[in-house]
C-alpha cells in the first residue's frame, strides 16, 4: 500500500524510516504519533514537545538548512512544507535523501489527510486514526459566533497580515471571523489608515513569527481606537496535532467576544 503526498508522489510504508523534519508543527505531530525514536533531525524552530525534541539533533532553520549536517544523519525520509521550506534547498537535499514527503495544508480539514499521510508512511496508522476521529468530532461541534472583520498581524516594520487564501484565515472562518482583502499576495504588507481602521472590528496580534506583546496591544489600541488583542500564533497557524488544540482555542476566542 502507498500513500500520496500533496504533490501526488507515492510513498510506501516505511517502518524503519530515519526522518528529518523541516516543519515545526509536523515534528510535533510525529512525536505525538509515537515516532520520536525515528526522528534523526529537526529545525531549531521545532520546539514541541520540548522534553522530547531536545534530544533530536538540530539541522538549522526552516530556510537556512545545514545540508551537510543532514547528509551525515543519513535520513531515508525528509518531511517538508511548500510554504515553510525553499524549493532550491529541498532539491539539493533530494540528491541524497531517497524520499521527500511534501505537505501543504491550507484549511483545517486538510489536517485529516496530513495526519493520515504521516501515520501511513511511518506506520502509526492506529494513532493517526484515533486523532482524526477526535478532530472530526471537535469540528462537528464548532459553531460560528458573532461575525467579525479582523486584521491578523504577523509582523511589524513593515506591518504584515494574512490574506483570505491562508490556513490562518480559514481557521478564523470556523468561528465566523473574516479578514479584509489587502493586496494580491498571501502575506501582504500594509500601512495603517482611517479606511483600514473603519474596515475592521478588531485587530489580532500574533505571538509569532513576530513576538508581539501586551505593550504592542496597548500602543496600537491608542493609535487606531479599535479593540486589539494578543493571540497565540501556534494555535492559529500550526497544523498537525496542534490543530486540535487550535480549534478549542478558537472556541474560547468566540465565546469571549
Amino acid at each position: 500500500m502507498t500513500f500520496t503526498d500533496i504533490l501526488g508522489q507515492q510513498h510506501a510504508a516505511a517502518p524503519n524510516a530515519r526522518i528529518v523534519s523541516l516543519v515545526p508543527s509536523i515534528t510535533e505531530l510525529l512525536c505525538d504519533l509515537g515516532l520520536a525514536p525515528q526522528l534523526v533531525g529537526r529545525t531549531g524552530f521545532c520546539i514541541h514537545p520540548a522534553d522530547v525534541v531536545r534530544n533530536i539533533p538540530k539541522v538549522g532553520g526552516t530556510k537556512d538548512v545545514n545540508i551537510e549536517k543532514i547528509r551525515k544523519l543519513a535520513p531515508t525520509h525528509l518531511v517538508v512544507n511548500i510554504d515553510e521550506n525553499e524549493k532550491p534547498t529541498v532539491d539539493k537535499l533530494a540528491e541524497f535523501v531517497p524520499n521527500i514527503v511534501v505537505t501543504h495544508p491550507i484549511e483545517p480539514r486538510d489536517n485529516l489527510a496530513l495526519v493520515q499521510l504521516m501515520g501511513g508512511v511511518f506506520c502509526a496508522r492506529e494513532r493517526a486514526e484515533a486523532w482524526c476521529g477526535e478532530f472530526e468530532r471537535e469540528l462537528a461541534l464548532m459553531r460560528k459566533g458573532r461575525p467579525q472583520r479582523v486584521l491578523y498581524c504577523i509582523w511589524k516594520d513593515p506591518w504584515m497580515t494574512v490574506s483570505r487564501d491562508t490556513y490562518i484565515a480559514r481557521m478564523l472562518a470556523l468561528i465566523g471571523w473574516s479578514v479584509p482583502g489587502i493586496g494580491d499576495v498571501r502575506y501582504p504588507s500594509f500601512q495603517w489608515s482611517d479606511a483600514l481602521g473603519h474596515d475592521v472590528d478588531q485587530v489580532l496580534l500574533s505571538s509569532e513569527p513576530y513576538r508581539f506583546t501586551e505593550e504592542h496591544v496597548d500602543a496600537l489600541e491608542r493609535q487606531i481606537g479599535k479593540p486589539v488583542q494578543l493571540v497565540d500564533g501556534e494555535m492559529m497557524s500550526w497544523y498537525g496535532s496542534r490543530a486540535l488544540q487550535g480549534i478549542r482555542y478558537l472556541k474560547g476566542l468566540a465565546a469571549a467576544d
